[in-house]
């Protein structure tokens, strides 16, 4: 049995059948048949110019599997990215170990899958700070190298010290755990760990370098561009004095060391503190877009999109594309459209899906991908495609059947 190509790539096979699974129904799961990978003309919605508008024919979703992929049910997981490497391996790294969204146990874990998501490793520990590791992301560069971010926070600190001030507020065993957690590391020490970081690794992830700082944070962390540069869209975090800056880094050797490129313009009548969690992707014509998570008091909750013709050097300024929903996560997909897939914690709860095939000047009617949410503690989904043309999607869903967040994933293609 051989895993789906990841779009663009070899496909890899593996030695032995891969464990079977099952899907939330309880039905046995059965890969999706492939497809030949011949698209001269569009799938899914064309949009028509009318009156200065665009106006999309309807595209839509079908979602051939939906599943929970943790292997860890005891265990808060937040905010995965998944990425598909040279050899067709998809990669999917999150926050795990932890207890709640907010606690002092998170770690960056890595799993990975030979079959297309069909089967995942048990997940691997490759980063953990001593504090809260949070958001991570993960890229194969052209090289070979791979890359894993993160970033670190110290946001459970007023609730763990409100229960230590209040004796009998909390189980005594929580309470223990979470001074054990604490104290691990001496005040100097916890405030020193406050950071954007990067871990890197040259044999395919069989080692790791020791953690290093980068500039900027965004959940999915950094993408290639056509010229070999690194681009790194995010914000600034922990900064001692002013704002933090919103904008771009790039790396010109492979992400062992990163500058700071140009400033995310701001649009009149915003804060750019409101503005984060951003995500890029470059287009097949050279132009770069970059999506913005919105909280500034105009379209508060949406996402806000910028542009830059001049491979990242300057940038239009963010303006609204209609989406309520965030942060969003940006692919090409093969035959040259683009595909944002985001949260949305509004009724349905879950995630969605809208497709571009103008660059992102113009975006598709709503896809639901889930539509069966418990509560808002949900999203982040990240996606890659094969070359057969059906997509993988994972996030993060805190479930009615468990006080815990879940990864959870679809097989889906767009109609």
């Amino acid at each position: 049995m051989l895993g789906k190509h990841v779009q663009g790539q070899p496909c890899r096979g593996f030695e032995s059948p891969p464990l079977r699974h099952f899907n939330e129904a309880g039905m046995s799961r059965d890969r999706i048949e492939r497809r030949n990978f011949l698209k001269s003309a569009l799938l899914g919605g064309t949009a028509v110019l009318v009156s200065g508008r665009a106006s999309w024919a309807a595209v839509k979703v079908v979602v051939n599997d939906r599943r929970v992929i943790s292997q860890n049910p005891g265990r808060y997981h937040g905010w995965p990215t998944l990425s598909a490497r040279v050899s067709g391996q998809l990669l999917l790294v999150c926050s795990g170990g932890r207890e709640g969204h907010v606690c002092p146990f998170g770690r960056v874990e890595l799993m990975r899958s030979d079959d297309s998501g069909s089967s995942w490793s048990f997940p691997r520990v490759v980063m953990d700070g001593g504090i809260d590791d949070r958001d991570a992301g993960v890229l194969e560069t052209s090289s070979g190298a791979m890359l894993i971010t993160t970033f670190t926070s110290n946001a459970y600190e007023p609730m763990f010290e409100k229960a230590e001030a209040n004796p009998g507020s909390w189980d005594a065993k929580r309470l223990e755990r979470w001074q054990a957690a604490h104290y691990r590391l001496s005040r100097p020490a916890r405030k020193a760990s406050l950071g954007v970081w990067m871990i890197r690794s040259t044999n395919g992830g069989i080692t790791w370098s020791g953690r290093y700082r980068t500039i900027l944070n965004s959940p999915h962390g950094p993408i290639e561009l056509s010229d070999g540069r690194l681009l790194y869209p995010g914000k600034e975090l922990w900064r001692k004095k002013g704002a933090p800056r919103v904008g771009f880094a790039q790396s010109v050797n492979d992400g062992e060391a990163w500058e700071y490129l140009t400033d995310l313009p701001v649009r009149e009548g915003d804060n750019k503190s409101d503005y984060h969690e951003l995500n890029a992707i470059e287009c097949a014509s050279g132009r770069i877009v970059v999506q913005i998570r919105n909280h500034n008091k105009k379209n508060s909750g949406e996402t806000l999109q910028s542009h830059s013709s001049d491979g990242g050097k300057t940038w239009s300024t963010p303006r609204s594309i209609g989406v309520w929903g965030l942060p969003s996560h940006l692919i090409r997909l093969g035959d040259g459209r683009l595909l944002m897939t985001y949260g949305h914690r509004r009724k349905p709860l879950g995630n969605q899906a809208r497709v571009s095939n103008d660059e992102g000047k113009t975006w598709s009617e709503a896809m639901v991908i889930s539509g069966d949410g418990h509560s808002g503690d949900l999203g982040y989904p990240t996606t890659v495609e094969f070359a057969d043309g059906s997509l993988l999607s994972v996030w993060y869903e805190r479930l009615a059947s468990s006080p815990n967040a879940v990864l959870r994933q679809a097989d889906w293609e767009i109609k």
